[in-house]
């Protein structure tokens, strides 16, 4: 990952103006995002039909497309970037779940869709729909557990992005599982 004071510096000269600062900034993004997403890809959590690429691209653009201003610093990015990897994954989810319903345009063969799969989906939006409802009773915990389970940050990526201590986001992601693994039931 890149360090903090690169990132700062490069982000501070990129306000200031300068166009290479920019350039560098943005593929310092690229490649953090890439090393986020090839995390969560081992890890399964991203749909064989978008992909790694397809989740940084899609992350990516969304980043890129906001005015620099937005992004405050290093921490700040991590945290917009596991927001945004929640949000496309579980949009995916939920357009994925519509065309098998017969809401989109796009119609799959039932044959296609593996039994797995759809509990696998079914299993994300629920659990986003659970998140909204952390992030209104506890938002440390809604984050600690974005950052884990959507961005795949480390203990220590997540602390840095949080702005806490390591122990802090260490309980924040213990007690963001207890709840939810109680709420699925």
């Amino acid at each position: 990952m890149s360090t903090t004071a690169d990132f700062t510096q490069l982000l501070a000269a990129s306000r200031g103006g300068d166009h290479a600062a920019w350039s560098k900034l943005v593929l310092t993004i690229y490649s953090d995002l890439r090393r986020l997403a090839r995390r969560r890809g081992s890890a399964g959590a991203i749909p064989p039909t978008l992909g790694t690429t397809g989740l940084v691209h899609e992350c990516y653009l969304r980043l890129a497309g906001s005015p620099r201003e937005q992004i405050a610093d290093r921490a700040h990015f991590f945290n917009l970037a596991s927001r945004i990897m929640r949000q496309i994954l579980c949009d995916y989810a939920r357009r994925s779940l519509r065309g098998k319903r017969g809401g989109g345009a796009d119609h799959e063969d039932v044959d296609e869709i593996d039994a797995a799969d759809r509990t696998e989906i079914e299993n994300l939006v629920a659990l986003d729909d659970l998140l909204n409802q952390l992030e209104i009773e506890n938002p440390s915990w809604a984050k600690a557990f974005e950052c884990r389970f959507f961005a795949g940050l480390s203990e220590e990526e997540t602390a840095q992005a949080m702005g806490v201590a390591l122990r802090t986001a260490q309980r924040d992601w213990h007690e963001a599982r207890d709840w939810l693994a109680a709420h699925m039931r």
